[in-house]
């Protein structure tokens, strides 16, 4: 990993950090570039999912819940 010296602004840094409960200014900062990567990737996300094609026998499909969650006989 690159060590990089940069001037962020404190009062936003403190703000951050608290708002994420980040133990130290780089997790704050490591966790700042982590959202805004996921921020701008979910755009393209979305329209693969909106994108999806589907095969008739799968539209209006039956379901099976998992058996933890099945009614009893």
């Amino acid at each position: 990993m690159a060590i990089t010296s940069i001037d962020i602004d404190q009062d936003e840094l403190r703000q951050a950090k608290e708002l994420t409960g980040a133990a130290s200014n780089r997790e704050t900062v490591d966790l700042a570039l982590r959202t805004l990567i996921a921020v701008r990737r979910q755009p393209a996300a979305v329209e693969r999912i909106i994108g999806r094609r589907f095969d008739p026998d799968q539209i209006d499909a039956g379901t099976t819940a998992p058996a933890a969650h099945r009614p009893a006989s």
